[in-house]
């Protein structure tokens, strides 16, 4: 979710799961069954009967549509007059709240009807719909926004005394504040009316060629055709040959749609570019720091911490290529297992698993994974015509979350599901909170979701029951560590210096394989012996129009959450209401008051990023002592 104050994209995009995270799991046997306790389909019919064809959301959605049209006369009627009525302004408010809530019911509707079935036509032709609405409503907010920086003092005192005005003080003096930073109404009014057929136009074109897309798979002498998230799910095959090649054959499907993804790309940066310019934001970085309300001083802190402790991992990759017999390892045997006795996790098991270590911390966490699992929200059956990645989306209005995968039986699998129900529970907690004050940042939300894949990682490693399976389980929580320290950042280098060029016009695919491919050896400190050039292309992110620099947000959430999981430890069971009041705090403060009021840290120096690298640190000393006891009993 995006900055309510920016873009409106708070609810109206989805979360999107880093596909690199892996854990481990204690758990044996099963094996990923279509069969068992807990569906496997969500069930959508309790949010609106009938799918795309649906009467109730067709009803729905013309209501919204109407509500909107209507506020936007409501709100020019009250702009015209000389001098505004700070009660008039604070119904307009609380009122385009309510408004809100159902614009970003009907988004993640259509977002998960596109999602399950990426050859449903009619789910497609409501995207265009509901993107329209979006749009309509964040031009509310430029009206609203313009007239709050028109307030005089004595004007702006008197609304904010409201009584619902109150419990929003803190969105609403951001947006006031952010308001000076963008175009006068009719401008910003009129950017939004261009990026539906514009610059979301574009991702939408890329989800439509990834979603036609297939790769094909030789499999003992038989090709096969898989869609894109079913051939990525075999990237982290047990065998050595078998990733390899399917490493090939992905990034060969990937470069033959490269023409078209080069104008997708191209053309999202150049439109975010153009507004860039007509505010006056020579930094590309302005826009994503104030989404995730962050000072760029603690933007900087972080990576710099995290590169100079980026040595103990290479180690650990160095060590992991020793017991995988090669020399260096490859992109794609960074999150290979250890062993090729890796057991299958039957999806009953994984949700039986996530509830009980998720209960060990927070029974209230636990019975609400619970209910997901009960009440149908999850998405998780392995079948063709699927989008891929996997998402958590939220429904205001009826209080409830849906969550997208496609589940196989793997560890990251496990990870996905305990990270995406992260961010369920997180907005669980804020559920009674005003609309505007439950606009949490992508920053602050992948807390919420590490720290929940946290609890499940941690408690498999303790209850590993001989060294062999403590050290793949380790190794499964280090590949996360290399997720966000070395792949986000190489994302974070590739969209900064690609974001640079652009601003001197197109830049060509095999430029950004050469940007890619520099990204990537100078954040993995060349200790790969191959990499991927046309990750800019295969990784959704970079595509994304809801939220700008999809990136560096992931790896603020790890460590963040590693700091907040250490002080649970630290603390036991009196942490769970703490933890319940940051979640619930991320609404409204910054990051750096968060951390200061939450944790008594200052996030703009290194010390705080240090401590939660330390906490690691241990996995990885832990890590290299084990992996030297194997390797000498194999000699």
């Amino acid at each position: 979710m995006a900055l309510i104050a920016q873009s409106e994209s708070r609810g109206l995009h989805v979360f999107e799961n880093e596909d690199l995270h892996r854990i481990g799991t204690a758990v044996r046997g099963g094996g990923a069954s279509k069969e068992g306790r807990y569906r496997q389909t969500w069930n959508l019919d309790s949010i609106f009967k009938g799918g795309s064809g649906s009467k109730q959301f067709a009803q729905f959605l013309t209501n919204t549509e109407t509500d909107l049209s209507t506020m936007k006369m409501k709100l020019e009627k009250a702009a015209a007059k000389d001098a505004p009525d700070p009660e008039e302004w604070a119904y307009a408010i609380e009122r385009l709240q309510t408004v809100g809530m159902k614009v970003r019911e009907v988004n993640a509707f259509v977002s998960c009807l596109t999602a399950q079935d990426v050859h449903d036509k009619e789910a497609r032709r409501l995207g265009g719909k509901t993107k329209e609405l979006a749009s309509l409503y964040r031009q509310l907010f430029s009206i609203v926004d313009e007239q709050l920086l028109q307030f005089t003092d004595a004007q702006w005192h008197a609304f904010m005394e409201q009584e619902n005005m109150k419990k929003i003080a803190d969105n609403l003096q951001e947006r006031r504040d952010l308001a000076k930073e963008k175009l006068p109404s009719e401008q910003e009014q009129l950017i939004q009316k261009l990026s539906t057929d514009g610059y979301h136009a574009w991702g939408e074109l890329y989800n439509t060629i990834v979603g036609r897309m297939k790769v094909d798979i030789r499999e003992k002498g038989i090709k096969r055709s898989y869609s894109v998230g079913q051939a990525a799910n075999k990237l982290s095959d047990k065998n050595r040959a078998v990733r390899r090649h399917v490493f090939r054959q992905f990034e060969q499907a990937w470069e033959n749609e490269a023409e078209l993804f080069t104008g997708t790309l191209n053309h999202l940066a150049g439109f975010r570019l153009a507004s860039y310019e007509a505010r006056g934001w020579e930094n590309v970085l302005k826009e994503p720091l104030m989404i995730n309300r962050m000072k760029q001083e603690t933007l900087d802190t972080m990576w710099e911490t995290i590169e100079h402790n980026k040595s103990l991992f290479t180690e650990y990759l160095h060590r992991k290529a020793e017991l995988l017999g090669v020399d260096k390892l490859a992109i794609y045997d960074v999150s290979a297992p250890l062993t090729k006795e890796v057991p299958q996790v039957s999806f009953d098991e994984a949700a039986d698993m996530i509830i009980e270590q998720f209960g060990r911390f927070s029974p209230e966490m636990a019975a609400f994974a619970e209910k997901a699992f009960k009440e149908e929200w999850i998405e998780a059956e392995n079948r063709d015509g699927k989008r891929p990645g996997g998402f958590c989306t939220s429904f205001p209005i009826r209080e409830q979350s849906r969550i997208f995968m496609t589940y196989d039986g793997s560890a990251s699998n496990v990870a996905t599901l305990a990270h995406e129900l992260g961010h369920a529970y997180h907005q669980h907690v804020m559920n009674d909170l005003p609309y505007m004050a439950q606009g949490y940042a992508m920053n602050v939300a992948e807390t919420a979701s590490t720290f929940a894949e946290m609890i499940v990682a941690d408690a498999s490693v303790k209850q590993a029951s001989s060294r062999r399976e403590k050290l793949q389980l380790l190794d499964d929580k280090l590949n996360r560590s290399v997720a966000f320290f070395m792949n986000i950042h190489s994302r974070f280098l590739f969209e900064t210096r690609f974001y640079e060029e652009r601003k001197n016009g197109l830049v060509s695919q095999e430029r950004l394989n050469e940007l890619m491919t520099e990204a990537q050896k100078e954040a993995y400190q060349d200790s790969l012996s191959e990499y991927s050039p046309m990750f800019w292309a295969s990784k959704l992110h970079f595509h994304i129009t809801g939220v700008p620099f999809y990136n560096f947000p992931y790896t603020f959430g790890y460590l963040f959450s590693m700091g907040i999981y250490a002080r649970a430890a630290e603390e036991g069971s009196s942490f769970e209401a703490k933890y319940t009041e940051l979640l619930r705090d991320t609404g409204r403060l910054d990051v750096e008051t968060l951390a200061d009021k939450h944790l008594g840290e200052d996030i703009t120096k290194p010390d705080f990023w240090q401590k939660a690298i330390d906490f690691l640190k241990e996995d990885v000393d832990t890590f290299m002592k084990l992996s030297e006891e194997e390797l000498s009993s194999k000699k």
